[in-house]
């Protein structure tokens, strides 16, 4: 019992050392999740809404009492000389007598208490917090999807990448046989130089075209791995293949989804600066408002003539002050005026770029919806292209074999056919590219 047991731990330590051996893997929404999570921009736009609130703080916190103290010491080394008729003493008049005032050490200590009464810039700056805050959140938000478009179109071009090496290698295989076949025909007597010479253009391309996509492929996974927050290299593996990615991105339905401006991110931005603008302004306004502070002080001092305060032998003289500060702006060379006038002209170049913004939203929608439909027939349209070329180039092999056509003949079927294969791949990938730009204008996630 005691045998099967350790066995057993054996195998399960093995397990999970295999398993953590295993290099991360994610379908497209878990690798979206887990951008918006890990991904660079995206932590520091969370970091970005939590200093919002810190500051917004802050601004309140101008408006509350505020305590300070204060501790001083002085030791005058060598203390100041004054000189007093000598007379006052007894002396002869028009003489004087040089004497010092006070002892040469003193330590003061103070605490004021302040509190601010009125300030018209200050109810401004609390108004302002708020605005402020939903600027960060809808920064926030356009961050997440940036963070989200990114994803989808690194996830996509690995795939992209990996579906290229794959038909590549694939196109590679065949040329090498008809290669090898046709050198064999011309060897022994029966073909052309020239056919062997077509083959191997078209041989030397593809290799060409194939050790670039290897490259591609290593890279693509680099920028995904970038995108997502983790270390470029890691081995990062992909659940989904191009093609059932393409097919589950078709969604007609989306065509004709409900679309708020007021839900749109960039409109959100944009009320943000109109809002910004408008605070401005009342800002500006009010400099002309006068502001009041009040004010509470308490203190102690003590004098000695060596430093023994410490002691408890030299006394120690109280003193309290209470008072307002109101400040009354009069007359600034109309400088104020000028400064509301400038946030006036600021307010009303904000809404006209809310405005723009708002024509610009629906023009994109448009475009998104339009780039999305030719995306879907092209794909429809490529996907049919795809396997007439494969029949024409299978044609023109057997007919290549047989005599029938020419070897001119068979690389322009075989070029028509990679045309036709890179166009295919690529058509899935704008599939996915305009369904994602499309949802992130209808703020669909």
């Amino acid at each position: 019992m005691r045998i099967h047991f350790l066995s057993l731990l054996i195998v399960l330590l093995l397990a999970k050392g295999y398993s953590q051996e295993q290099p991360p893997s994610f379908s497209l929404d878990e690798a979206i999740a887990f951008a918006l999570k890990n991904n660079y921009s995206a932590i520091n736009a969370d970091r970005d809404v939590l200093d919002a609130k810190k500051q917004k703080w802050e601004t309140i916190a101008d408006g509350l009492p505020q305590v300070s103290g204060a501790i001083s010491y002085q030791n005058q080394l060598k203390q100041p000389i004054s000189l007093i008729p000598a007379e006052f003493f007894g002396g002869e008049p028009g003489t004087f007598q040089a004497i010092t005032f006070g002892q040469p050490q003193q330590v003061s200590a103070t605490a004021t208490l302040s509190q601010q009464i009125f300030d018209g810039s200050y109810i401004v700056g609390v108004q302002a917090t708020k605005t402020f805050l939903n600027y960060s959140a809808n920064n926030k938000e356009k961050t997440d999807l940036e963070v989200r478009k990114a994803v989808v179109e690194a996830y996509g071009n690995v795939l992209l990448a990996q579906e290229t090496v794959a038909i590549l290698e694939k196109n590679l295989a065949t040329l090498e046989k008809n290669l090898f076949e046709t050198t064999k025909i011309f060897e022994n007597g029966l073909g052309e130089e020239e056919s062997v010479e077509q083959l191997q253009i078209t041989l030397s391309s593809v290799d060409n075209q194939l050790k670039n996509a290897i490259r591609l492929k290593g890279i693509t996974l680099q920028m995904l791995n970038l995108v997502m927050g983790i270390e470029i290299d890691s081995p990062t593996q992909l659940t989904e293949n191009l093609d059932d990615l393409a097919i589950k991105q078709i969604d007609l339905d989306l065509l004709e989804s409900p679309f708020s401006l007021e839900n749109n991110v960039d409109y959100k931005l944009a009320n943000n600066l109109n809002e910004q603008r408008f605070l401005e302004l009342k800002l500006a306004k009010s400099r002309a408002l006068p502001t009041l502070n009040a004010f509470i002080n308490y203190g102690s001092s003590s004098f000695s003539d060596s430093f023994d305060f410490l002691s408890g032998n030299p006394e120690w003289y109280d003193s309290s002050i209470m008072g307002f500060d109101l400040n009354i702006p009069i007359f600034s060379s109309f400088r104020r005026s000028a400064s509301t006038q400038r946030a006036k002209i600021a307010l009303e170049k904000a809404k006209t770029q809310l405005t723009e913004a708002e024509e610009q939203i629906r023009l994109q929608l448009q475009q998104a919806k339009s780039d999305y439909i030719l995306a879907i027939e092209q794909y429809g349209t490529s996907k049919q292209n795809l396997g007439l070329a494969e029949r024409i180039e299978n044609k023109n092999q057997i007919k290549y074999f047989e005599g029938i056509a020419s070897s001119f003949d068979l690389r322009q079927a075989q070029t028509q056919l990679y045309t036709a294969q890179q166009e295919y791949l690529q058509s899935m990938v704008e599939v996915i590219n305009t369904k994602t730009a499309l949802e992130n204008i209808l703020n669909e996630k």
